[in-house]
């Protein structure tokens, strides 16, 4: 029985998916902050990738680059990197339980309103609570 070998972890990504990495990484937003005298870096659309250095300007450097990586190996091995959350891309779900009555009510607001839809409504509402 023959078993799919592996690629070394260690052994370098394909040009043409290095520079894909690239491009899709640099749209990414990072959030930085400062503990103990050190920068840390992390990307909005993939919380879990990581990056430090001692000025912002080099955890900037690393947390681009850990994001490359990260999105590199997502192309090679078929995955879907996040899109850039500055496409507004809705990639998330929340699921609300509500009795019959409250889901009448709120479909009545929505249409008296003029939403097409519950969940435009509702995020509607929910935004104007916190601005």
């Amino acid at each position: 029985m023959s078993k799919a070998k592996t690629p070394a972890i260690d052994r370098p990504f394909a040009p043409q998916i290095v520079a894909e990495a690239k491009r899709i990484a640099a749209q990414y937003h990072l959030v930085l902050w400062q503990e103990d005298g050190e920068w840390y870096g992390r990307g909005l659309e993939l919380p879990n990738v990581f990056g430090d250095g001692p000025t912002p300007a080099k955890c900037v450097a690393e947390s681009l680059a850990a994001l490359t990586t990260a999105v590199a190996y997502l192309l090679e091995s078929g995955g879907q990197p996040p899109p850039p959350a500055r496409e507004g891309a809705r990639t998330e779900q929340v699921n609300v339980r509500l009795s019959a009555e409250e889901k009448l009510g709120f479909e009545s607001a929505a249409k008296a309103r003029g939403f097409k839809g519950l969940s435009d409504f509702m995020r509607f509402a929910a935004f104007r609570e916190i601005e």
